[in-house]
């Protein structure tokens, strides 16, 4: 059952001053809520070092934020800039931030056609030294943070809106081999990742979506491994998609056995925003994460930053912002409410694919110590159990 969340009260969307978007994703069956981070100094993050230490101590709290993504230290522009020449100074900076505060790792991204290195655009290349260069970047890249990552987005927006392929550098010359070479040898370099295909517009039933659903099986037509698919969900305020739309394109991905995941969450708005902004811009957030609540094979969320300041939104799109769940004075946004409340009442706890972590605890009111009050009561012969008593967490 699909539970529309904005048909409960708005009163019992405000959390307590101890709200945790992690802590309350765990409990709603997800296995995390994280961010994405960036390199300080660098791009959005230049110039607004006073920030920092209110920034950095939300971040570090895993209560908050159990899992993390560098938003640019892993792509091809800064891990391989110049052919055969490797730095992974940026990307280090996540991944180590990521071990040190014991928080979960997504990578990204291995083969994208954005934010490339200039000598992949500019090279003339054949099918044989193109598949040599894909080859030793992703060992190289995949291979130097082995063990590290939950998973790899491995292939980055590969589709075009009408669910064909994108006419990229890669496919003008390999056609779809490129990503079957990089997801043989993500799997190959990475044995314990999960393997991502990652794009945006992928939230609701239509062409691309199809495409998306077209690769997968692609891959498994291979005996290639692919083991999620990444909705970016990048998302303007209004014209999000709905409630059931989310959720009938995460079930469609579920059909073909992957798991699926929301990667890159925001909801931009335009600036100067009103109250309405804010109030759609709190039903869209809403919306999104009580869809991933509600089907199983979604694992868990990750918004791209969390701090307005920070977010790529402004650069790309003027005259629209404020797209996180922080703002400029690091007050939440009533989104942030709203996301609470999807974890709390989106849906009845589920357990995650076999072997994943974050499952949710037993319903409070069942307790084994009280003489297994609220269990549930296995059934006998011919007699059929019965259901213990939901805990409050049930929609």
């Amino acid at each position: 059952m699909r539970t529309q969340l904005f048909a409960l009260p708005l009163l019992a969307a405000l959390p307590s001053a101890s709200a945790h978007l992690h802590k309350e994703a765990q409990k709603a069956g997800l296995m995390y809520f994280g961010a994405a981070t960036d390199t300080p100094g660098q791009r959005e993050r230049a110039g607004k070092e006073e920030a920092y230490p209110r920034y950095d101590r939300i971040l570090a709290d895993n209560k908050m934020f159990g899992q993390t993504t560098p938003t640019n230290g892993q792509k091809w522009l800064f891990t391989e800039p110049e052919q055969g020449l490797f730095n992974y100074t940026e990307g280090d900076i996540t991944t180590d931030l990521a071990r040190e505060q014991g928080k979960i790792l997504r990578c990204h991204a291995l083969v994208w056609h954005s934010q490339l290195a200039p000598w992949v655009e500019e090279a003339t290349w054949t099918a044989e030294n193109l598949t040599a260069a894909i080859t030793s970047h992703v060992e190289h890249v995949a291979g130097h943070w082995k063990g590290q990552c939950y998973a790899w987005d491995v292939v980055n927006e590969a589709l075009e809106e009408d669910g064909s392929w994108r006419e990229s550098v890669f496919y003008k010359v390999l056609g779809d081999e490129y990503i079957k070479l990089a997801f043989r040898l993500a799997a190959e370099i990475d044995p314990d990742a999960k393997l991502y295909y990652n794009d945006y517009n992928i939230e609701r039933p239509g062409p691309k979506v199809d495409g998306v659903i077209r690769l997968v099986k692609m891959l498994q037509d291979e005996g290639i491994r692919i083991d999620g698919v990444g909705m970016q969900a990048h998302f303007t305020a209004s014209e999000a998609p709905t409630l059931d739309e989310q959720i009938a394109a995460i079930e469609s991905y579920a059909e073909t056995g992957v798991e699926v995941a929301l990667t890159e969450l925001d909801v931009r708005i335009p600036v100067p925003y009103t109250d309405e902004d804010l109030a759609q811009q709190k039903e869209d957030y809403t919306n999104a994460v009580g869809a991933c609540v509600q089907v199983p094979a979604c694992i868990g969320v990750t918004l791209w930053d969390f701090y307005d300041p920070f977010s790529w939104v402004p650069d790309f799109f003027p005259g629209e912002g404020a797209a996180l769940l922080w703002f400029d004075d690091f007050k939440k946004h009533p989104a942030y409410h709203g996301v609470m409340y999807a974890l709390r009442n989106g849906t009845r706890p589920h357990h995650p694919h076999p072997g994943h972590p974050g499952g949710p605890p037993p319903p409070p009111h069942c307790d084994k110590k009280k003489k297994g009050k609220g269990c549930d009561k296995p059934g006998k012969p011919g007699k059929p159990g019965k259901p213990g008593k939901p805990g409050p967490w049930y929609a």
